[in-house]
């Protein structure tokens, strides 16, 4: 396979992951190359598309690949999207998820202190919604669900892991 055919099936292979995304490593599976091959094929890509005449960007968020829309043409596109069933999160549940992604693995005690009110609700509502799920149980008495974020959180938020989140203290010192 020439050097051109496999960057088209890289790129087919993106396009096609839609909203799941493609690890580096599936590609290098799907096309039975080693991962390092792939990078290079990764990054001419992205450089492709980097050009202002194209619409579209590959992205890398949550270790997965995804081939989207560039930034800039979201008020254009939102004009044609079914307005979404699901409403936008309360208040509660984002500073729970916040709680959640700063502190995980948390318990919901532990949330509720920090909170200073009950955050069953909240919970209940990141769960639905799959930006929290249950990671384990705490060691003790009554064992209690242990909480943490998802791929899906990740997502959402644009990053490619937690250590992307802005450090605890810069948020502190902007309030």
């Amino acid at each position: 396979m020439t050097p051109q055919e496999l960057m088209k099936i890289v790129e087919g292979i993106i396009f096609s992951s839609g909203y799941e995304g493609v690890t580096i490593k599936q590609l290098a599976e799907l096309v039975q190359q080693d991962e390092a091959s792939i990078w290079p094929i990764v990054h001419a890509l992205q450089e492709r598309y980097r050009d202002d005449s194209s619409a579209l960007q590959i992205v890398q968020t949550a270790d997965a690949l995804y081939m989207t829309t560039k930034p800039e043409l979201a008020p254009y596109l939102e004009k044609i999207r079914q307005p979404s069933s699901t409403p936008h999160l309360s208040q509660a549940a984002l500073e729970t998820l916040a709680i959640i992604a700063y502190r995980q693995p948390i318990t919901r005690i532990d949330i509720e202190e920090i909170r200073g009110v009950k955050s069953e609700k909240p919970i209940q509502t990141l769960l639905s919604r799959g930006l929290i799920a249950e990671v384990g149980r705490r060691e003790g008495i009554g064992r209690p669900i242990l909480y943490g974020t998802t791929k899906r959180f990740l997502e959402l938020f644009g990053l490619n892991r937690l250590d992307d989140l802005p450090p605890l203290e810069t948020l502190e010192e902007e309030n």
